[in-house]
């Protein structure tokens, strides 16, 4: 199993647009083969002094895949294209980090 932290900055003001075209993508990730988790999440103000500031352009997209094979192949997949060519002029930047649970 592996897991992937997506941190996709918008356009300044454009995250609730990612968001909305996330609602429309998931069910297809959900149904892929190896898809274990596939969920979005966005910063949450806290008194905790150790939080971060809030980032107002940032969605994190939180995976689990059964394997890189499997992660390689919801990359490679028709519904990515469509969704990455529809939110083209919404996002600016995407960081993957993939990473195995420790043994």
């Amino acid at each position: 199993m592996i897991h992937v932290i997506a941190a996709i900055t918008t356009a300044p003001g454009k995250r609730d647009e990612l968001i909305s075209a996330f609602k429309e993508l998931s069910p297809k990730v959900h149904a892929e083969q190896g898809c274990i988790e596939y969920n979005t999440a966005v910063d949450v103000e806290t008194n905790i002094g150790a939080n971060a500031p809030l980032r107002e352009d940032l969605l994190m997209v939180i995976e689990k895949w059964e394997s890189v094979e499997h992660l390689e192949a919801h990359l490679a997949a028709p519904h990515m294209d469509e969704f990455r060519s529809s939110t083209a002029e919404v996002i600016t930047s995407i960081k993957l980090q993939i990473l195995e649970p420790a043994q």
